[in-house]
């Protein structure tokens, strides 16, 4: 059975939620305290064994090419400045992991743009993460990723992450039909996008991680465009559980779902917790403002 060394990354989406700020800045680059979220998306990938990364862009988002490239002036100040520490942190992004870009022509769905990776991955299975989830777990915790890779590798099966929302919130994610295979898996029967309360086959939502094997390629190619005229990935994938099998399991991280300003602000103020240099002034401000506020 093939390991899973590659990962697609959507990044084409033009941000609308986060303009103006988004105009000149793809939402991917916009940072959680000192990186930008598409880093910490990279880094749980790499985290899970990945080795190549391929981003599906769109047109205008040369910066993110531009961060994993060599900076030769900005390097070479540091270095005649003795700032090593901080040359090492920007040093070491050109050979994290292989970047390859693609480009999305047209704006036709997440599903459409996890095919314009097919060439690319080819016959191998694949990891695809989407950037607006960030999932943080504590370092000594697989990433989720690496939790898809690990049952993935167990099972022999695509797997998807899945976590359990509220009835009333079921209407803002891809909702999955389920048969309990144990406490924390589930064998996917279909997939259904956003359903209202009334109409939702269970509770349990798809929060961005899965697991692909490369026939969801040859489902996507022959999906057919849905509502907004966009090709759905979830449509690709009701056929690959009904053909090939599909699984789902909970995972243990947190995720944060920073597409929004208010789980966006959430993220930052957390990492900012759990940053070396400044959580306790960060602590410190919060205590502040929280008495001010009582």
């Amino acid at each position: 059975m093939k390991t899973i060394k590659k990962a697609v990354i959507p990044a084409a989406g033009f941000g609308t939620r986060f303009l103006p700020i988004t105009k000149t800045i793809p939402k991917e680059m916009l940072p959680l305290v000192d990186k930008p979220n598409l880093l910490y998306t990279i880094e749980e990938a790499v985290k899970a064994g990945v080795e190549d990364i391929v981003l599906i862009q769109g047109r205008g988002k040369y910066s993110i090419e531009d961060f994993f490239d060599v900076s030769y002036e900005l390097e070479d100040q540091l270095l005649k400045k003795n700032k090593i520490e901080l040359l090492d942190r920007i040093k070491y992004l050109k050979d994290y992991c292989n970047i390859i870009s693609v480009r999305q022509k047209e704006a036709l769905g997440l599903g459409h743009a996890v095919y314009s990776a097919h060439h690319v991955v080819g016959k191998d299975p694949f990891a695809l993460l989407l950037p607006d989830e960030i999932m943080y777990t504590a370092p000594s915790t697989p990433s989720v990723t690496e939790q898809l890779v690990l049952h993935y590798n167990e099972h022999s099966v695509s797997t998807v992450a899945t976590m359990k929302v509220e009835a009333n919130e079921v209407s803002k994610y891809g909702i999955i039909d389920i048969d309990v295979l144990d406490s924390h898996r589930f064998k996917v029967k279909d997939v259904v996008e956003k359903p209202e309360p009334e109409n939702s086959p269970s509770q349990y939502a798809l929060p961005g991680r899965y697991v692909f094997a490369s026939e969801i390629f040859d489902y996507l190619k022959n999906t057919k465009p849905g509502k907004n005229g966009e090709i759905q990935l979830t449509d690709g994938m009701v056929q690959l559980a009904q053909k090939e099998g599909l699984e789902a399991i909970t995972f243990k991280g947190q995720r944060y779902d920073t597409g929004n300003k208010l789980g966006y602000i959430q993220a930052n103020i957390d990492y900012a917790l759990r940053h070396p240099e400044i959580k306790e002034d960060v602590k410190a401000y919060i205590l502040k403002i929280a008495k001010e506020l009582s």
